[in-house]
């Protein structure tokens, strides 16, 4: 616990709920409240910011900001909370980017998820992956995954985070987590290591090359469940984005290989909720059932939405799904949800009452 150069500005900013805070030196800070940028008048010149950075940080890791012009670290505030923190330089001047990480890790009904998500939470081996924009609420959704395995399940989790956002206390599970940089060198070296380490479940912060995803790959197979995260905007372009990390001539096996381990794909999305404070999760949840196994094996990944579309007896649902019901409910508006939608014209059909066939569980040719 510390009390920071920049206590007050982070103090403010978990006043007011902001996500995060936007800090460049010599400029007004701004605050990222209920998804819109909102500017104050404080300006944090050099000194500050460089007092900040000689308080939360380590020599190793001011040599590793010189040399690369970035830093992750967490940070937690006496008596304000606990933050992600990206300490970098833009335009020879720094800057730094604060995540608020809130205590409480809210379960699915709380945070408005769909409920399938109890269901994949069980599963015992394969690949859970959560993809999404920065800002979209995937450390969040994974965090209650996580809780309700702690909650429901016996088991051994590693958590390997860059760096570590949501802190678990043992309950029904055991959790050891660790940080990049200061408990491990890499995703990889930790992930290589983890095996050994008698785990049932390996929760990656996020996966970012072919070396992880191997290893990812190689712990599925061999029994293990491994949760992670993905900077992609849908299912589709997440198996993509996954093949995109290997040569031509390997991605025959890759697909294959997660034609066998993959569990499910949680895309997700926020919507402003229709009174105007707060935000709602939008949902797309591919489930690996022999239709969307059979696509992934034959590369007709073009075909996975409609699939998604026509699965809900299955338990999955689309984007658009999703955002009907929200609207139905009177939790988002229909300009909203028109705009975060990859298919507006397909949504506006939707509001009139009229689905097409794989809207209604049509089957994919």
């Amino acid at each position: 616990m510390s009390v920071t150069s920049l206590h007050e500005v982070l103090k403010i900013a978990v006043e007011n709920n902001a996500s995060d805070i936007h800090i460049k030196e010599n400029s007004p800070v701004y605050y990222r409240i209920d998804g819109s940028m909102v500017g104050c008048d404080f300006v944090a010149d050099s000194e500050l910011l460089d007092n900040f950075i000689h308080q939360v940080s380590n020599e190793k890791q001011r040599a590793a900001l010189d040399e690369t012009g970035d830093l992750d670290l967490s940070h937690r505030e006496d008596e304000v909370g606990r933050f992600r923190v990206n300490i970098h330089r833009q335009r020879g001047l720094i800057g730094i980017t604060f995540r608020w990480v809130k205590n409480e890790i809210l379960n699915f009904e709380q945070l408005g998820l769909p409920m399938v998500l109890t269901e994949i939470a069980k599963a015992k081996r394969g690949i859970i992956i959560i993809t999404g924009t920065t800002g979209s609420g995937k450390s969040t959704t994974m965090a209650a995954i996580l809780q309700y395995i702690n909650t429901y399940r016996n088991e051994h989790v590693i958590t390997i985070e860059d760096p570590i956002e949501y802190e678990f206390e043992d309950n029904s599970s055991i959790f050891e987590q660790r940080e990049v940089g200061l408990d491990t060198d890499s995703f990889f070296g930790a992930l290589k290591h983890a095996l050994r380490q008698d785990p049932d479940i390996i929760m990656v912060g996020e996966m970012r090359d072919r070396t992880s995803f191997e290893a990812a790959l190689q712990a599925a197979d061999t029994g293990h469940l491994v949760i992670t995260t993905l900077h992609a905007s849908n299912a589709s372009q997440t198996i993509t984005r996954i093949l995109d990390m290997f040569e031509k001539n390997e991605q025959d096996a890759i697909r294959e290989a997660l034609a066998s381990n993959l569990r499910a794909v949680i895309s997700q999305r926020l919507a402003p909720l229709a009174g105007g404070v707060g935000r709602a999760p939008v949902n797309e949840i591919m489930l690996n059932t022999p239709i969307i196994n059979k696509l992934i094996r034959e590369d007709r990944m073009e075909k996975l939405s409609s699939a998604i579309q026509g699965g809900q007896g299955d338990g999955m649902m689309s984007f658009n799904q999703c955002l009907l019901e929200l609207v139905n409910a009177g939790k988002a508006t229909r300009e909203d949800a028109l705009a975060i939608s990859d298919n507006p014209e397909g949504l506006k059909m939707n509001f009139e009452g009229i689905f097409l066939s794989s809207d209604a569980g049509g089957l994919v040719g």
